[in-house]
């Protein structure tokens, strides 16, 4: 299988993927969720106009000469409106949200008035209308304010709850399962032979899916077998898993038994090769209703790869609209020779320049292999396939990985 452009890999992965089913969550289950529907207020806020200062609601045309004095006839509080008018020559004492009561249209602020027993000594002008937040100032009934696909923030519940909305249509959450294989990988804490490693990969995958809003199951670390990776295969299938996440075992070599396994289950293939440096030899395909993503063992390719394929997959699934990544503009730190078909991403750092300008300089080795590498680097400088030659100082986009 011919090595097929970053650009069309994605839309393989995407094409056929649409949202989960929706259900209805709780509020304090939706943060992250993403809407199904347009949700409208089921309320006016505030319901009736209300006193935004503690003071005392008058008439506004008696207090248009001042000073003057009125009779306190009631206080409000909020919670606790008042029941009778505020005739002429009266003043109710109300505090922050109370209530406006009938006849009254103006909040003169404490600091603007002397209380003596149940009297109030006006001393400042207030036109009517001050101080007051009018029924419906934030929104109405009936409002749109949440639209469809968006994904649910803390803002977003707040204001949720405010319109009235205990629980919300969200698409279902999306279920990854993870499995990585290799006779070498060993748990971290474990003892360790001679020519193992600790197992790493995993973390980072799970992690990453977490963060955007994935349930993740992990199958653990699977021996070089054939049967031992069908078995782990159906256990996904078993669990209900969504997207399916292979680590290692996908290449040409005796030992890489992912792909054969996968195909042993009935795996549709999409793609197997992709002109990418870090991690050519991803690999897509279906199985049944679960989406299966072949990743490289290196672990910067894994990660690469996970960013670019894994994370707009999850997005999808769970109903967002903004499936891929956000690249921005940056200087380029150093030389950066013509590229060849594979598009690139070169870990860098990033540090402002005398403009303000952010300076991406890749770090001195790219091996896919360099863990401390990739988790020093801030960005991934992204160089297209046959780019020519850059110098220093030339714009450059990139993927930043602080946030």
């Amino acid at each position: 299988m011919a090595l097929i452009p970053v650009a069309e890999a994605v839309a393989m992965v995407l094409a056929g993927a649409k949202p989960l089913p929706p259900k209805m969550a709780p509020l304090a289950e939706a943060a992250g969720r993403v809407l199904a529907e347009d949700i409208a207020a089921r309320t006016t806020q505030p319901p009736a106009d209300i006193s935004a200062m503690d003071g005392y609601a008058v008439r506004a045309a008696d207090v248009a000469a001042v000073p003057v004095t009125l009779k306190i006839v009631a206080e409000i509080a909020a919670g606790h409106p008042l029941t009778r008018e505020v005739k002429p020559g009266e003043a109710a004492r109300i505090f922050t949200g109370g209530v406006m009561p009938a006849g009254a249209d103006t909040v003169v602020i404490q600091e603007n008035a002397a209380r003596k027993n149940d009297t109030v000594t006006i001393n400042v002008t207030t036109a009517a209308g001050k101080n007051v937040r009018r029924a419906g100032l934030d929104f109405k009934q009936g409002d749109v304010l949440l639209p469809k696909g968006r994904r649910l923030s803390a803002r977003d519940l707040m204001l949720a709850a405010a319109m009235d909305c205990p629980a919300l249509p969200v698409h279902r959450a999306a279920k990854m399962a993870v499995l990585c294989t290799g006779d070498e990988l060993v748990p971290p804490g474990a003892p360790r032979k001679e020519g193992q490693i600790f197992y790493s990969n995993g973390f980072a995958l799970m992690a990453l899916a977490q963060e955007e809003g994935c349930d993740v199951v992990d199958l653990g670390i699977v021996p070089d077998r054939v049967d031992d990776t069908v078995a782990a295969i159906r256990r996904a299938r078993d669990r209900g898993a969504d997207i399916l996440v292979t680590c290692g075992g996908a290449s040409v070599g005796e030992h890489d038994l992912v792909q054969k396994s996968l195909a042993a289950e009935g795996l549709a293939l999409s793609f197997w090769k992709v002109a990418l440096r870090p991690g050519r030899p991803v690999m897509h395909g279906r199985l049944g209703g679960m989406q299966v993503l072949g990743l490289p063992g290196n672990p910067v390719s894994a990660y690469v790869c996970a960013l670019l394929f894994l994370v707009p997959l999850i997005r999808r699934l769970g109903g967002r609209g903004d499936l891929s990544l956000s690249t921005d503009s940056a200087v380029a730190g150093a030389d950066l020779p013509a590229n060849d078909e594979r598009m690139d991403f070169l870990r860098a750092r990033l540090a402002p320049g005398p403009d303000g300008a952010l300076v991406a300089t890749p770090l001195p080795i790219q091996d896919s292999s360099m863990m401390a590498a990739l988790a020093q680097a801030d960005c991934l400088l992204i160089r297209e396939a046959y780019a020519p030659a850059l110098k220093a100082g030339g714009r450059c986009a990139i993927v930043k990985l602080v946030f």
